[in-house]
C-alpha cells in the first residue's frame, strides 16, 4: 500500500443497472484522499464483470470481500449485503424505491413493493444501515411494512433525476453528439426488461417508426442485453436505429428527445419528470401496481397503437417531478452527508456540484 489508513468503500455490484446507479455516488466522496473506493460483483449476471472492470477500479472478489469489513457498503440491491461486514447504505436501483410492477399477492399478506419487510430484515435484524428514499410518501410504506426499519430510513431524492436536470441546458449538444440535425424530431423509444415491455411485446414499433423518416433512438434496459446479448438483440432491432448502449448514454437520448415513447420502466418515467412529451404503449389488464410511478404515467399519458403510431398526441404529463422527488436537485448533498456520517469522518468544506451526464454514445 502507498496510501494506509483510508477508510474503505465497497460497491457492491450485482449488474449493470446497480452499478450505473451507484456510479453516481462515487463523484461525492472518490477525490477524498482520506477514502478508498473498491468494487465488487455478487452473483453477477452476464456483462456485469465487463461492466465494473471498465470502471478502471479495483475489484475484490466476492469470496474475498464477505471476509473483511469496510467503513461504508454502497448497494443498489439488498441482494447478497446480508454477508457483508461494514455499514450498509443501499439505494432504489430505478425511480424511486416502491415498484411499479404489481407483484403476486400471497394470503393475507401485503402485496409486495420494493420495501417489504422479508428483503429489509435478515436473522431479525434490519440489514442496512441506511435505507435511500427518493420521496416522503415511501417512508409511510416502509413504516407500514417494516417498522423497525424506519429509523435507517433517509429521504433523499434522486441522484439519477437530478443529474437528468443538470443535463437539459446541454439538450442542443446531445442532439448533435446523436446525429440530429435542428429540422429533426428525436424520437426516444424506452423499453424495460419484461416480456411486456416495449421490445418484449412491441418490436415491431421500432421499424413503424422509423417510416417517419425522423431519427429514432432505441433504449433497452440492461437486462435485456444480459439476457439475450449484444448480437441477438442488435439482430433483432431494425437497422437504421441509434441504438444506444446500456451502460450509459440513455440519460443524454431521452433529454435530446422531442418525443418520448415509453412503457412502465423507469426511463419513461424520468423523461415524464424532466418534461418531455411522453406517450406510451399498451399493457395488459394487472401488470402496474396501483399508485406507482408507472401508473400515474398511464393514467396521464395517451395510448400509443404500435401499428399505426401518432406521436402527435404525445404530452407532458404533471405532477411526476414532484412524484419521484422530494428534494429536486438536492440528492447529492443529503447521500453525501449521509455516506460520511456512516464512515464516521467529517464532510469535505468543497461542495459536489451536480453534473450532467456524458454525452450519448450510439452502437448501431
Amino acid at each position: 500500500m502507498t496510501r494506509v489508513g483510508c477508510k474503505s468503500v465497497l460497491v457492491v455490484v450485482p449488474h449493470v443497472v446497480a452499478g450505473t446507479r451507484l456510479v453516481d455516488l462515487l463523484p461525492l466522496l472518490e477525490a477524498d484522499h482520506r477514502v478508498q473506493v473498491l468494487f465488487t460483483t455478487e452473483g453477477a449476471v452476464h456483462g456485469t464483470a465487463e461492466f465494473v472492470r471498465g470502471l478502471d477500479g479495483h475489484v475484490v472478489p466476492w469470496s474475498q470481500a464477505i471476509r473483511h469489513r469496510f467503513d461504508l457498503v454502497l448497494a443498489a440491491s439488498f441482494r447478497g449485503i446480508d454477508q457483508l461486514h461494514g455499514e450498509v447504505m443501499a439505494l432504489p436501483h430505478g425511480a424511486g424505491a416502491l415498484k411499479s410492477r404489481s407483484r403476486p399477492r400471497r394470503h393475507a399478506a401485503l402485496p409486495a413493493h420494493g420495501l417489504a419487510r422479508e428483503q429489509l430484515i435478515r436473522d431479525g435484524r434490519v440489514v442496512a444501515a441506511a435505507i435511500v428514499l427518493s420521496n416522503h410518501d415511501e417512508l409511510a410504506a416502509l413504516r407500514a411494512s417494516c417498522p423497525e426499519a424506519e429509523p435507517a430510513a433517509v429521504v433523499a431524492g434522486d441522484i439519477c433525476l437530478d443529474r437528468m436536470r443538470a443535463s437539459t441546458p446541454y439538450r442542443e449538444h446531445y442532439r448533435r453528439a446523436l446525429g440530429v440535425r435542428p429540422d429533426q424530431q428525436l424520437i426516444t423509444v424506452c423499453s424495460t426488461w419484461t416480456p411486456h415491455s416495449t421490445f418484449g411485446a412491441h418490436i415491431e414499433l421500432y421499424r413503424t417508426l422509423l417510416t417517419t423518416g425522423q431519427p429514432v433512438a432505441a433504449v433497452l434496459h440492461p437486462n435485456t442485453w444480459s439476457v439475450h446479448g449484444f448480437r441477438q438483440v442488435r439482430a433483432w432491432l431494425p437497422r437504421g436505429l441509434l441504438v444506444i448502449p446500456p451502460e450509459e448514454g440513455w440519460r443524454a437520448a431521452v433529454v435530446a428527445a422531442d418525443v418520448v415513447v415509453g412503457d412502465h420502466g423507469s426511463c419513461t418515467q424520468y423523461a415524464a419528470a424532466i418534461g418531455k412529451r411522453v406517450t406510451v404503449v399498451p399493457l395488459p389488464d394487472g401488470v402496474l401496481r396501483e399508485g406507482g410511478l408507472a401508473d400515474l404515467v398511464y393514467r396521464r399519458a395517451p395510448m400509443i397503437d404500435p401499428r399505426r403510431p401518432v406521436l402527435d398526441e404525445a404530452v407532458v404529463v404533471p405532477g411526476m417531478t414532484e412524484a419521484i422527488t422530494s428534494y429536486p436537485d438536492r440528492a447529492g448533498v443529503i447521500l453525501r452527508r449521509t455516506m460520511y456520517r456512516l464512515m464516521g469522518l467529517p464532510e469535505p468544506a468543497r461542495t459536489v456540484p451536480v453534473s450532467p451526464v456524458e454525452v450519448p454514445r450510439v452502437v448501431g
